[in-house]
């Protein structure tokens, strides 16, 4: 007897159809074998089948059973395929019809019970493309699949309650609406009036998430670096439904969409120590998995101690930064994952940390700064937007500002930037991108425009500070929207000086 069910397989974020084929033989000596490239996990699936039938009180059955994951030649990974399985075997013993236009998705514990598995929502968007219209997954899993409401998603908790249910015996009920659950990190750290004194990093710190630029604070330590990073998720506007689902899809991919989890709503905050890997950084191994500077999609990758990053791992941010994705090519596949982030990097000025410190002598030779400097290279350097010194403030001052009046909450310059944003998707909305940062040299003659004066001011102001064609697109950039946070439609001069404030310090390489 010839069973099959349909399933999936994902590599990377795409994901591919794989028919769960089930031969039951009559005749020969009992065996159970899984063929059609199983990795290893894969392979294991014989005993976890095995025995959560056994204990789900069915009688497995004493034949040769062989089960074919076709196409044969694409490497099968992953433990979503239990389910399937099962069922597969369940319906040739317990002699029920497997139901059409329906996917089978989970993996098995030994007592029968379904666990959380990773990529329900990536076969939840492979149903709805192929005109599946039902899906059994994991209860766990249930708010993830659930996110595509052209199909219907069924809760399991049990092979036992799946059986009854494909008996006829018992009827399960589809989730209508996904479960609103709150992200792990819904609060920030600090509050933007919590920080004392750095009114100038604090407006670029409000530029950068209105625009998604990137930014690199340098200062002394204990400025206050660390603490405008942390505070900057509470002034990022919420995903708006297209973010979501692809921020979604990368981290269902990679496992990283907890139990009961659903689509996210908050932007991602990745802070990776300086000491992380080329491949935990931009992602890759022999089965490539998504880094940091993908799970920081349309959110902010935070490197601390940029300075002190493995030259080799900050120059792979090169072509991440300019393009928004990065290509993982392996022997057997060639993987793309979405890196649109912003980049917040924070660096001390030198070894010690106190060079142009008020108080605090610097011990560092001139060799020793210059070379401190040069581990961040003049082309990464050229693709941060906004350069920001942090100056070290004063404990009279600090009394000062403390007895003062609060600065401006978090919540508030949140509402700003949502409106800034909020006018950026509307400009970009037959575009296909969502921020300032985005723009290409044809976005910008066609949304930029400067007057004669405007114009005039960069120009000087690149032949001063030798500024790359690159830095010289980037100023406009900036100064577009310092004009959508006034709400201002032309470029005004105040708004390109304010942004030529921020351009990227070119040190000397002699």
């Amino acid at each position: 007897m010839l069973i099959k069910v349909p399933s999936a397989l994902h590599i990377g974020l795409e994901t591919v159809g794989v028919d769960v084929e089930i031969n039951m033989a009559s005749r020969g000596l009992p065996g159970f074998e899984i063929v059609g490239l199983p990795s290893k996990a894969v392979d294991e699936s014989r005993e976890r089948v095995r025995t959560a039938i056994v204990n789900s009180h069915i009688e497995f059955p004493a034949q040769k059973i062989t089960v074919n994951l076709a196409p044969a030649d694409i490497p099968k990974e992953g433990s979503f395929y239990d389910l399937p399985i099962a069922i597969g075997i369940l319906s040739a013993v317990l002699d029920f019809r497997i139901p059409e236009k329906t996917l089978f998705f989970g993996e098995l514990s030994l007592d029968g019970s379904l666990r959380h598995t990773k990529g329900a929502l990536l076969l939840a968007l492979f149903a709805r493309e192929f005109g599946y219209k039902h899906l059994f997954v994991p209860k766990d899993s249930v708010n993830e699949a659930a996110a595509i409401p052209e199909i219907k998603v069924y809760p399991v908790r049990h092979l036992a309650e799946m059986v009854e249910h494909l008996v006829g015996r018992v009827q399960l009920i589809p989730v209508s609406k996904p479960q609103s659950l709150p992200d792990a990190e819904t609060h920030p750290e600090f509050d933007m009036a919590e920080i004392l004194g750095q009114e100038q990093a604090k407006r670029a710190m409000e530029i950068a998430a209105a625009g998604g630029h990137n930014i690199l604070m340098v200062g002394s330590p204990g400025a206050g670096k660390t603490m405008l990073a942390r505070a900057l998720p509470g002034i990022l506007p919420s995903l708006n439904e297209t973010e979501s689902l692809e921020v979604t899809k990368i981290y269902s991919a990679s496992g990283n969409v907890k139990a009961g989890g659903g689509l996210l709503s908050t932007r991602p905050f990745r802070a990776p120590h300086h000491s992380t890997s080329l491949v935990g950084l931009i992602g890759g191994g022999s089965k490539p998995q998504p880094g940091e500077i993908s799970l920081a999609h349309r959110g902010v990758l935070f490197l601390d101690e940029f300075s002190e990053f493995p030259r080799s791992v900050l120059e792979a941010l090169r072509q991440p930064l300019e393009d928004g994705y990065v290509t993982i090519a392996r022997a057997l596949r060639r993987v793309q994952y979405p890196a649109q982030f912003m980049l917040v990097a924070s660096s001390n000025p030198c070894p010690c940390g106190y060079l142009n410190h008020p108080k605090k002598p610097c011990i560092c030779s001139p060799r020793e700064v210059q070379k401190y400097r040069k581990r961040a290279s003049g082309p990464i350097l050229d693709r941060i937007d906004l350069h920001v010194e942090v100056p070290a403030v004063a404990v009279d001052d600090l009394a000062q500002n403390r007895q003062a009046k609060q600065g401006e909450l978090s919540a508030a310059i949140r509402e700003r930037i949502q409106r800034t944003r909020n006018s950026q998707q509307q400009r970009f909305r037959e575009e296909g991108i969502q921020t300032n940062a985005e723009m290409k040299n044809a976005h910008l003659k066609k949304y930029v425009q400067l007057e004669p004066e405007v114009e005039q001011i960069l120009r000087q102001a690149a032949n001063r500070f030798q500024l790359s064609a690159r830095s010289y697109f980037r100023m406009q950039k900036i100064a577009r929207t310092i004009a959508d946070l006034e709400d201002v439609k032309e470029i005004e001069l105040k708004h390109m000086a304010e942004a030529l404030q921020y351009r990227p310090k070119i040190h000397d390489e002699e």
